[in-house]
């Protein structure tokens, strides 16, 4: 039988082991409910619906039933919600799948038609966008077409590098811009079925610079709505006004690096990708890096070294999440995939500049309280030995500032809104739990000590960090207290 002291170890070092977050994308090979429980049981923090794909019947069951494997296993997990934004797709491909050979022709028809070497598009311009000679790509990228031929109806194209293809898929043509508009109706009404259905996080597709985001910020205001939106940087347009575009969202961005890697020089990528996570980090905001992270998963139980790496060099560069797409959608070992992610973090966390992250990773704000007071909070746990952080919020907002300033200690969020709780489970070194509003600040304080001891962070005696936010200043994040835990 565990004794209760054995237990309280195994709680701290579960909160030592893994600080980054691991966000799983749900599909055909994980939405069954038995794999969707083993999914959060093996570690996934956020569970991201891909609105490009199913209906939103699929999606609002999807919805429920990750409700209910969170329940039973005993964590809250927040849900992504990705809209499909201004993206040129494939329309239904017959048998769902395809399978492209080298060298056989395709055509990409703008009529709706489909069949054997037949695939339809979703804009009936796409032919007017392409000349022969042209390059098409498909699946991120992994397959390449030759324009040989435009019709009014249609495109005619050699396949020059196969595989399979899926009905939606994105198409990417590197240079063009197409014209579409950056929200259409279609995703406002993915932006009502979040408010309606209770999705915990937004990502806006193909944002390309701040203005991109205002449809979806409208439509959640006309909602009286506070998702949090995360712009999905996938465009060179993007990368350029990143600063502008991390300073306007409410919660942050995704390293998107599937049409990164398509639309700018392949090999810069990584550097663009570090600018990103730089940037994010200097304005407080939390990154998810993005696509193929562990892309061999999709059909091999292991990972390449390259890819293990490539994972570890993300939270190297202070990634606050890590994202699995096919692996989890539709690969053959989604669980395995998470259980992966899981023990590189655990293993490359340890060797994270914290210290120096404190000084560093956030840019100075002479005129922030909250960020002086975050810092200083951060900072304490290093010179009196704090065992934890404990951040009393409703709206998120103290736990990312907290958060960003990378503390090596745990940080425990206490909210008494279910909608923040799960999604702060976005933030690096962030765990939260709910708890009822609090009448004084005194029961603010000793209930945050209590519940630092029954979470496993601290034991009695122990001096903890206490920082909020009190409603009545006005000032933001603006109280620090050092606390022995009873």
């Amino acid at each position: 039988m565990i004794s209760a002291s054995e237990r309280e170890q195994s709680t701290r070092a579960e909160y030592v082991l893994r600080r980054t977050k691991i966000v799983a994308t749900l599909g055909p090979a994980t939405r069954d409910p038995a794999t969707l429980g083993e999914l959060i049981s093996a570690g996934a923090d956020v569970i991201r619906l891909n609105f490009s794909h199913a209906t939103p019947v699929d999606h609002a069951e999807n919805v429920e039933r990750i409700r209910a494997a969170a329940q039973s296993s005993g964590r809250e997990v927040g849900i992504l919600g990705d809209i499909p934004g201004p993206k040129l797709r494939l329309g239904d491909v017959e048998g769902d799948v395809v399978e492209l050979e080298e060298g056989e022709e395709l055509v990409l028809s703008c009529d709706g038609s489909s069949g054997p070497g037949r695939i339809p598009v979703s804009w009936p311009g796409f032919a007017e966008a392409v000349h022969p000679g042209g390059e098409i790509f498909l699946a991120d990228g992994r397959i390449r077409l030759r324009v040989t031929k435009t019709t009014s109806a249609a495109v005619r194209t050699a396949v020059e590098t196969g595989g399979p293809v899926a009905s939606h898929q994105g198409i990417n043509l590197p240079g063009t811009d197409l014209g579409l508009p950056s929200t259409s109706e279609a995703d406002l009404a993915w932006v009502d079925f979040a408010v309606d259905h209770g999705v915990d996080l937004l990502a806006v597709s193909f944002v390309r610079r701040r203005s991109d985001l205002e449809p979806v910020e409208g439509r959640l205001a006309e909602r009286d709505c506070d998702i949090p939106l995360i712009a999905k940087i996938e465009k060179p347009e993007a990368a350029e006004n990143a600063e502008e575009i991390v300073a306007a969202t409410l919660s942050g961005i995704m390293v998107a690096r599937g049409d990164l890697g398509i639309e700018l020089p392949l090999a810069s990528v990584p550097r663009v990708q570090k600018r990103l996570l730089r940037v994010a980090g200097q304005d407080s905001k939390p990154a998810i890096t993005a696509t193929q992270m562990l892309a061999s998963m999709i059909s091999s139980p292991r990972p390449t070294r390259a890819e293990v790496t490539d994972v570890a060099n993300a939270i190297y560069d202070g990634t606050d999440a890590v994202m699995l797409s096919e692996e989890t959608a539709v690969g053959q070992h989604p669980i395995e995939a998470v259980r992966v992610m899981d023990r590189i973090a655990r293993e490359t966390e340890p060797d994270l500049p914290y210290e120096e992250w404190l000084f560093t990773r956030v840019a100075e704000d002479p005129g922030s309280v909250g960020g002086a007071v975050a810092q200083g909070a951060v900072g304490a746990t290093y010179r009196l030995g704090l065992a934890a952080i404990v951040v009393p919020t409703r709206s998120g907002r103290t736990a990312r500032l907290v958060s960003a300033y990378r503390p090596r200690v745990p940080v425990l969020a206490v909210s008494p809104r279910i909608e923040t709780v799960r999604r702060l489970n976005l933030l690096f070194g962030v765990r939260c739990v709910i708890a009822e509003d609090w009448t004084s600040l005194r029961a603010l304080l000793d209930d945050c000590a209590r519940l630092a001891r029954e979470q496993g962070l601290a034991r009695s005696g122990e001096k903890i960090a206490i920082t909020a936010g009190l409603p009545q200043q006005e000032l933001g994040t603006n109280l620090f207290e050092v606390h022995r835990v009873p």
